[in-house]
């Protein structure tokens, strides 16, 4: 049988899947909590710039893949305008409630569709969308060349690919530090604000699994997209890859 990462652990797929889907049942609730604690809130400003690189225009129809809480959705909601859409769409019911909750609440009802569904396999037709998001999803999913040629697939001709994720370090001078907030501070933080340390853990490692930015670029080119390229921020610490489908 073929064993996945989950974290440091090897496990099988199914059992990825599900324990995946466990870690953010559980800290939905104060999910966004601690993005803005674990980043200093520099989370929202990555968010932007990857936004800000996909060129969507008014009109436009977005799918932000596994797109938790909906941040993201949020920006590309502004940036479609009325006559565009956004579909929110994540395989966990509690992110997805919260997302559309949120959403309605900032006076982003219009315009915006929510569905259930796995980014190895999403439930759309080919060819629906003009860009593609996804904001620190991939690293969680089971099979990432899976996702990424779903994305390609749900894509329009000449349409753009944009994934957000945490990366390597770039900036050897960071590491140290990047390494002690990383693997013991993150943790005991998840533990103190979620009552879920563990889960937290998991993302840490997951990070720590994840490919660099020439493997990743390399996935994205062998599942499909051209003019593959990526912008490091903050030292590495994230990456935003971009790549069309021509």
């Amino acid at each position: 049988m073929d064993h996945v990462d989950f974290g440091y652990e090897r496990v099988s797929p199914g059992e990825k899947s599900e324990r995946v889907h466990g870690v953010f049942a559980s800290v939905a609730p104060r999910y966004d909590l601690m993005n803005d604690l674990m980043s200093f809130g520099i989370h929202r400003l990555w968010k932007r710039f990857a936004a800000g690189i996909s060129g969507v225009r008014a009109g436009a129809q977005v799918l932000d893949a596994a797109g938790g809480t909906g941040d993201c959705t949020a920006l590309y909601r502004r940036a479609v305008g009325s006559s565009g859409t956004v579909t929110l769409c994540d395989i966990n019911d509690a992110m997805l409630r919260i997302g559309r909750d949120r959403l309605l609440d900032a006076g982003l009802a219009s315009g915006v569709h929510y569905v259930r569904g796995n980014a190895e396999c999403l439930p759309f037709e080919s060819g629906r969308f003009d860009c593609v998001n996804m904001a620190f999803g991939l690293r969680n999913v089971t099979h990432k060349e899976r996702a990424l040629e779903s994305m390609h697939r749900v894509l329009k001709f000449g349409g753009v690919a944009v994934v957000l994720e945490f990366s390597h370090l770039v900036l050897p001078m960071l590491r140290g530090l990047y390494d002690a907030w990383s693997t013991r501070f993150i943790p005991f933080l998840g533990g103190m604000v979620t009552g879920d340390e563990s889960s937290y853990r998991y993302l840490v490692e997951s990070i720590r699994m994840h490919p660099d930015q020439e493997a990743l670029q390399r996935l994205m080119e062998q599942a499909g997209f051209s003019q593959v390229r990526y912008f490091n921020l903050s030292g590495g610490i994230v990456a935003v890859h971009r790549g069309y489908k021509l």
